[in-house]
């Protein structure tokens, strides 16, 4: 059974308004539970570890929340991804399966399911490109994922292949929730500035603030062009060169596929949609 009695007072900074919030995460176990074995990655939000639980003796991944820069507490990213997390159970979607705290408070990681390797490891060291029935499955399982997701009103908006891992049987897991939002009516603003570059939808890159689940969906699009043909399809640099990829490879939005009350484009990208 999952724990989660331990009581957190958190304070964090939302929009220049002090918070302090009580958290129940049960009974939280102490990292030193933990041996470290190699660190296996890091992220915007987090170093993550692989790590052996002393007391089953199972292999896992230790994420341990980056908060040096934080003087109000957690990051609300962070916060947003155990919430969430704490709600899904999916054979395609990463387990959070408990949180444990460093000597300290201000320490915190999250115990997750150890998955080998990412996608994107695999497509840098792999010889061949995946067969046509490997993409097929990889895929897939991505979409049982996301259809769990969406059904539970949560957008990722940050689907790429480094954030898709894979077990040794090749079970896909869909993983890092940080920039993941719930939606639904009434849809609430968002910042476009999510998902990144190479796998961000035209809507975000003309300035949209109201997201949908076809953010996934075209970063779904994108992943499986990247499979199939074993390399980025979109590789921009900027967002007026990804924009420039995207007519290019689709052609220029017109009234028919883009309703003009859609097209809104900001001044820095508007030239090169004449």
């Amino acid at each position: 059974a999952r724990h989660f009695c331990f009581v957190a007072y958190l304070t964090f900074k939302v929009k220049s308004v002090h918070l302090t919030t009580s958290f129940i995460f049960g009974s939280c176990r102490s990292v030193r539970e933990f041996e470290k074995l190699n660190r296996i990655g890091e992220g915007t939000y987090g170093i993550v570890y692989r790590a052996r639980d002393t007391k089953s003796d199972e292999i896992v991944a230790l994420k341990k929340v980056r908060m040096d820069k934080e003087k109000d507490g957690i990051p609300i990213s962070s916060l947003r991804e155990i919430t969430l997390l704490l709600r899904l159970r999916h054979p395609n979607i990463v387990e959070l399966k408990e949180v444990v705290v460093g000597s300290q408070l201000e320490s915190l990681f999250l115990v997750m399911s150890y998955c080998e390797q990412d996608l994107a490891s695999l497509l840098e060291n792999m010889q061949t490109p995946f067969s046509e029935a490997q993409v097929k499955c990889i895929v897939l399982q991505l979409l049982r994922g996301l259809e769990y997701l969406h059904h539970n009103f949560i957008i990722h908006r940050d689907l790429k292949v480094s954030n898709l891992l894979m077990t040794d049987k090749g079970c896909v897991k869909i993983a890092d929730f940080g920039l993941a939002r719930m939606y639904g009516i009434p849809q609430q603003p968002m910042t476009p500035r999510v998902v990144t570059l190479w796998y961000r939808a035209p809507e975000l890159l003309l300035g949209t603030k109201t997201q949908t689940t076809a953010l996934d969906m075209w970063a779904v699009g994108c992943i499986l062009a990247e499979l199939l043909a074993h390399k980025p399809l979109l590789p921009g640099t900027s967002e007026i060169q990804q924009v420039d990829l995207i007519v290019q490879l689709l052609g220029t939005p017109n009234e028919n596929i883009w309703p003009v009350r859609l097209l809104f484009v900001p001044h820095s990208t508007a030239s090169h949609l004449d």
